[in-house]
């Protein structure tokens, strides 16, 4: 029996009544907006709201998504508003790379934690405006996988060689993970875990940040398969990757990233075949990339949809949505596709949350 949640605990009913969704690309729909520099370090037509902190920055800020909400929250709330208008029940915060590890590489490890706590505000205010006593919206705080690998030689040269150790990810997640409960998330989201090792830091750190805060919040991983063989980049099956991270009890466990629907539906499969006491999400990518389109991937919203329903009618998932390429549009689709699709049941014999 897990132990009873502090915060998130209005979403287990979600969960075993109807599927639940996900939001789309906080990336996606930042690029469309063609930020300049400028705009990244706080530019606005409206003086009065300019932070300027950044303004002489000695590093280029452009593509460091994670500042924007520090410096233009009201572009972070209209994208939030966009997937919560559309029908997604859970949004995530916009701190995917907002850890020192991450942020080191534009020289703002020392703002890492205000990211996520504004993060965290920002998309626990645009869920409120939108819940209603008959639909719920959830926050999930996003931890990505940072630039740094645990299990991975950088050096070709050097099989041993690391550069970053397990205690490092920790104190990096576990100040990230801080940032988020303050900032008042309902659920923590381990996500586009390429390397189970560094799926562990970050589990480690979030407990020592329940036990040190006192809150207790459902928790949701997942991994990424990085191409047809099956497996994350660290080695690992979708099933040898449920085998390492099982013991942290995650709510939800997945898989997101890399791969469009399709050629995640095996994987996807084998996950709702072994899993046996967590739900199953799966938010893929809008197919290929294709640098060509607005997007920049190949699915328009009907063909995301489409292939989603399928996984959904054959009873595999309780969390959909998408990853790279998706945009508030693919969402509105695939919530219409799977409306009358069933989720997938708790596994008999088992418990589940407290």
């Amino acid at each position: 029996m897990r132990r009873a949640y502090t915060r998130g605990a209005e979403l287990l009913p979600l969960l075993q009544s109807r599927i639940v969704l996900i939001d789309g690309a906080m990336g996606t729909m930042i690029q469309r907006l063609r930020l300049t520099e400028a705009q990244y370090r706080g530019a606005t037509d409206n003086p009065n709201v300019m932070d300027e902190r950044f303004a002489a920055h000695p590093v280029d800020l452009k593509g460091n998504n994670e500042l924007l909400s520090l410096t233009r929250p009201d572009v972070i709330q209209q994208i939030h508003e966009g997937y919560l208008a559309a029908g997604a029940d859970i949004i995530e915060t916009n701190t995917f790379g907002a850890t020192r590890l991450a942020q080191a590489d534009y020289q703002l490890e020392a703002w890492a934690k205000e990211m996520n706590v504004i993060s965290a505000r920002l998309a626990r205010q645009a869920a409120d405006r939108f819940t209603r006593p008959a639909a719920p919206r959830f926050v999930a705080g996003a931890l990505g996988p940072t630039p740094r690998t645990a299990s991975i030689s950088p050096d070709v040269n050097d099989p041993g060689a690391r550069n970053v150790t397990f205690d490092e990810l920790a104190a990096s997640y576990y100040e990230q993970a801080v940032g988020l409960i303050e900032g008042g998330v309902d659920l923590m989201l381990v996500e586009t875990v390429f390397d189970t090792l560094n799926a562990k830091a970050a589990l480690f750190a979030i407990q020592q940040a329940f036990d040190d805060s006192g809150e207790h919040l459902p928790i949701m991983v997942s991994g990424t398969v990085t191409d047809a063989s099956g497996r994350l980049l660290s080695g690992q099956t979708v099933t040898a990757f449920w085998a390492s991270i099982r013991h942290a009890r995650p709510l939800i466990v997945g898989l997101n990233c890399a791969l469009g629907a399709a050629l995640m539906r095996p994987y996807i499969q084998e996950l709702a075949r072994v899993v046996d006491d967590a739900y199953i999400s799966c938010y893929p990518n809008a197919g290929l990339p294709n640098p060509m389109s607005e997007t920049g991937f190949d699915e328009k919203p009907e063909d995301t949809a489409r292939l989603l329903h399928a996984m959904a009618a054959e009873g595999w998932v309780n969390v959909i949505g998408g990853c790279c390429g998706t945009t508030p549009e693919h969402i509105e689709a695939i919530r219409a596709a799977v409306q009358r699709c069933a989720p997938r049941p708790w596994p008999r014999g088992y418990a589940g949350a407290a």
